[in-house]
């Protein structure tokens, strides 16, 4: 019930990492690099909606937002507007531009994490270059609008930056009116820890430059180094060497096997387990946090607590009892229990949970 956290993976994931890595045992580890590569850029694509040269497979999260704040070129007197209260991925590669005289605004929403459109654009002026947003906050369960928040933005001519991590794999997500976006695999995804996908619109490529390199991403013939640096014409840009072969693997066959079972049906069955906890909980007195938003703006996780609960002592006896939730802070020091089961989980799991806390 903590697919928002890590997930279990799928059997069918690890194995796709297992024969990656036995296949390794017995020839080159990279003789099938081309092929799975290209399949990788080419499903995270159709599910983006975006074109296979925007897409490049760089890892964690955290590294790709990295990727954004510092490579593009700010000047002293810019402003960034992030959410202090998001995750602190989505926090810390913003902050770090202050030491390029790079001014930070917060979204102030009227509560946790509930960030509309009028939220954001009360915060852009004209040296905004840049929001940095999350799909879905990590507590609250709020999903943004991202398609009215991208285009407001883009007709004030700034760019957005999209830490997609708890919506890739649970709700479509659309890149349509997005400059930059990064999730990792091991969240709603079903995929290993640490092979995660980054998008750059093409347009803003050259704009956007890479911080490392190496064989991969600067063109070297016949693997001889050239006097000059010739970056690749696409996202590969951003891979500057060898890649995590059998992460990306196990993320390949979660693309594949969510995209059989269908994204859209996957976040409907998401949303109905949602209500679901949300009622049974209401009813035992619980606070539900944005139980009340609306079904356009519900994400996969809910998170609750009860006046006069322990949430810490609850939280480890659940897991003495192998039931997986997530126990998050706010800032404040509220514990909160968070639920977030995903589509494969059954009622009866959700019975028993919830037969516990009720």
């Amino acid at each position: 019930m903590a697919h928002a956290a890590v997930c279990a993976m799928p059997q069918r994931i690890a194995k796709a990492m297992a024969d990656c890595a036995f296949e390794g045992t017995t020839d080159d580890q990279e003789k099938f690099v081309g092929q799975l590569l290209y399949r990788t850029r080419e499903k995270t694509a159709e599910i983006l909606g975006a074109s296979i040269r925007e897409i490049a497979l760089v890892g964690p999260t955290s590294l790709g937002l990295s990727y954004v704040a510092a490579g593009l070129d700010f000047e002293p007197g810019d402003n960034v507007i992030c959410y202090f209260e998001d995750y602190p991925s989505n926090v810390y590669p913003w902050l770090a531009l202050r030491a390029k005289g790079v001014e930070i605004r917060y979204v102030e929403p009227d509560s946790l994490g509930r960030i509309q459109c009028d939220d954001v654009m009360a915060k852009v002026d004209e040296r905004t270059r840049l929001v940095a947003l999350a799909s879905c906050h990590f507590i609250s369960g709020w999903r943004i609008d991202v398609d009215a928040i991208g285009k407001a933005l883009h007709d004030r001519g700034v760019l957005f930056c999209l830490d997609a991590i708890q919506t890739v794999g649970a709700f479509p997500t659309s890149v349509e009116h997005v400059d930059f976006l990064a999730a990792d695999a091991h969240k709603w995804m079903l995929g290993p820890c640490s092979a995660g996908i980054f998008y750059v619109k093409q347009e803003l490529q050259d704009q956007l430059k890479p911080l490392v390199f190496g064989w991969h991403n600067v063109e070297c013939p016949d693997f001889v180094a050239a006097d000059r640096i010739e970056l690749k014409q696409d996202a590969r840009r951003y891979e500057a060497g060898t890649h995590n072969l059998a992460g990306i693997a196990g993320m390949k066959a979660a693309f594949d096997m969510l995209t059989e079972v269908g994204i859209g049906n996957i976040s409907r069955e998401l949303l109905r387990k949602r209500k679901l906890i949300a009622d049974q909980l209401l009813s035992a007195d619980w606070n539900v946090i944005g139980h009340d938003a609306p079904e356009t703006n519900q994400g996969g996780m809910l998170s609750a607590q009860k006046s006069g609960t322990d949430l810490q002592a609850l939280h480890q006896q659940l897991a003495d009892e192998n039931i997986t939730l997530s126990l998050r802070t706010d800032r404040n020091g509220e514990h909160y229990l968070r639920f977030s089961p995903h589509f494969y989980n059954t009622d009866d799991e959700i019975d028993r949970v919830l037969n516990r806390l009720t």
